[in-house]
């Protein structure tokens, strides 16, 4: 089940913009999470990544969910 829009609960688009603030908010929870140091940054995205699966963006465009993903922890510092 996707996460929700935090202002937006139940809205979902099938469009980057929608499927990063989906992304912002997993990969939070996942480096929140007591094992987060355990971690790789690799894993750490492949968590947020698996949370974010059934977002419309992810299921429609997964490579560029992927590239979506890698620019918010890169240029976003998250």
């Amino acid at each position: 089940m996707p996460l929700p829009i935090p202002d937006r609960p139940g809205q979902l688009f099938n469009n980057p913009d929608s499927y990063a603030m989906v992304f912002d908010e997993a990969w939070r929870r996942v480096v929140n999470a007591p094992a987060a140091a355990e971690l790789t940054d690799a894993a750490k995205k492949q968590q947020a990544m698996e949370a974010c699966a059934d977002h419309p963006f992810a299921l429609s465009n997964p490579a560029m969910a992927d590239q979506v993903a890698e620019f918010r922890i890169r240029l976003l510092g998250l």
